[in-house]
């Protein structure tokens, strides 16, 4: 009997698979890191053939002795990174350029200059950043000799890591993107659900290298039989965030969710209606059912758990990223330093791709202890300014819904709930990434009665209310204001 669901999600340091069972059990997981690849100041790579290896092992680790029992699977991936390969052979041309790359930036900032961020603004919900992918294509393309030539006779293929994977799982038979995904690379025109032609020519992209964008619940192909032992029909995909708020329940206009992986990215259910926002958050499709958009807004924040990893692995202050809420628990609160992590740059509100980290408020008396809290500290600092963003916008929120690794950590959830003064709750699936990829596949499948019925596979594991006084909450986000000011490069 086919009763379960494989979720492959693949991250920006790690690729997992899960499979659950139609009631959102997990009967296996698996997951593996592979590595960052830094070739010059603010480059980041990833080898695709090395994100391939690590989903091809994580599949097999954990469906070895369940493979003959899955319905379907679905894929959720790191958005935005750029993947530009052969359609013949498969084989990238190029690097897989990351969502934190910021060698675009004098591309987009001359395109700011001729006046063109409101109409893309309009067409997209993005800005003008190189986060997103049309600039990152438009790199490969006149880098790498004869990419561009090729492309526009139709002999390449784009794709964001989803398109990437999904290509190969299929044996080269489907280059296809979801919306979610699509509406990620500012060539996606998000209100008419079509690849803009006037987005293409402004970025010098070739229609002829896109994949076909299909709903989040769409018949993506099969895997191939030699990979897994069995073939599997991909029926659902999503990029990561949006399968975040589908895993977290977050299906009603105003619900908001938190990811704290690598980055940190908040997203708020608008329904069908395409909210634009006043103070440069993004505006996004949610998700894409029978030809229907459904949209959000959305705060990015490039570093989060990367901070974290920072800590262990570049400054050694700790073993592992755990260790970090037993020092803080140490730390007074008023210990005065803040740290930016403003290594790709700034997110939302900000957008300033020029702004680098900094540690500020530092005395003599100032330690390891006190930059490890200031770290742990930075994103719950981040999460308020998009929290004050969406309330200037005319969103309020009573609840904050929060997954990803940090989430496991209770000092810093008590601490963003009382440094943004929001209930905070984290739900007893913290991979609510993979669990929102098995959703879609599963109701693809007809293993789940739709997605207006997912609220059971969520469930709160612990609220945590605001306790600080506003007087100390006041002062400690004015010191916060100031350290960003500082590391600003524009404005």
């Amino acid at each position: 009997m086919k009763d379960l669901i494989l979720a492959i999600d693949q991250g920006t340091s790690s690729s997992r698979a899960m499979v659950f069972d139609a009631n959102g059990a997990v009967m296996a997981s698996s997951q593996q890191e592979f590595p960052q690849i830094y070739p010059e100041n603010g480059w980041v790579e990833h080898d695709p053939e090395a994100i391939w290896a690590s989903v091809i092992s994580v599949c097999s680790d954990a469906t070895s002795a369940l493979a003959h029992r899955i319905a379907a699977a679905g894929v959720t991936n790191q958005r935005e990174t750029t993947v530009v390969w052969e359609r013949e052979s498969g084989k990238p041309i190029y690097n897989a350029i990351v969502w934190q790359d910021r060698r675009t930036a004098d591309r987009t900032d001359a395109m700011k200059a001729e006046g063109l961020e409101p109409e893309v603004n309009k067409r997209t919900g993005l800005l003008l950043d190189p986060y997103f992918s049309a600039s990152k294509i438009a790199w490969i393309l006149d880098h790498v000799p004869g990419a561009r030539a090729k492309a526009e006779a139709g002999s390449l293929a784009f794709g964001t890591i989803e398109s990437f994977l999904i290509f190969r799982l299929t044996g080269g038979k489907r280059h296809v993107s979801d919306a979610t995904n699509a509406a990620r690379t500012s060539l996606y025109n998000i209100m008419t659900g079509m690849w803009d032609d006037d987005l293409l020519s402004m970025f010098n992209v070739p229609r002829a290298i896109l994949p076909d964008v299909l709903d989040n619940i769409a018949n993506f192909g099969s895997i191939t039989s030699d990979l897994l032992g069995t073939s599997i029909p991909i029926l659902g995909a999503a990029g990561d965030q949006q399968a975040a708020s589908i895993g977290q329940a977050c299906m009603k206009p105003g619900m908001v969710k938190s990811t704290y992986g690598t980055g940190c990215f908040l997203l708020v259910n608008t329904g069908e209606k395409a909210l634009l926002s006043k103070n440069k958050l993004l505006t996004t499709i949610a998700y894409a059912l029978n030809g229907k958009c459904y949209y959000a807004l959305e705060g990015s924040l490039f570093i989060a758990g990367a901070a974290i990893q920072w800590l262990r692995d570049e400054m050694g202050l700790i073993k592992q990223a755990s260790d970090a809420e037993a020092i803080a628990r140490s730390v007074p609160a008023d210990h005065g330093v803040y740290m930016v992590p403003a290594f790709a740059g700034l997110g939302a509100p900000h957008w300033d791709p020029g702004a680098r980290g900094a540690i500020l408020g530092l005395t003599r008396a100032s330690g390891a202890k006190e930059l490890i809290r200031a770290t742990l500290e930075a994103p719950a600092y981040q999460t308020t300014d998009l929290l004050k963003a969406l309330e200037d916008d005319g969103v309020s929120l009573s609840e904050l819904r929060i997954d990803g690794g940090m989430a496991a950590n209770s000092w810093f959830a008590q601490f963003l709930a009382d440094i943004s003064g929001v209930k905070v709750t984290v739900p007893k699936m913290r991979e609510s990434t993979a669990m929102g990829a098995a959703i879609l596949a599963g109701i693809g499948a007809g293993l789940i009665d739709g997605i207006d019925n997912i609220d059971q596979f969520w469930q709160a594991e612990h609220s945590y209310g605001p306790s600080l006084n506003a007087d100390a909450r006041a002062n400690l986000l004015a010191g916060w204001a100031e350290a960003v000011e500082r590391v600003k490069s524009t404005g």
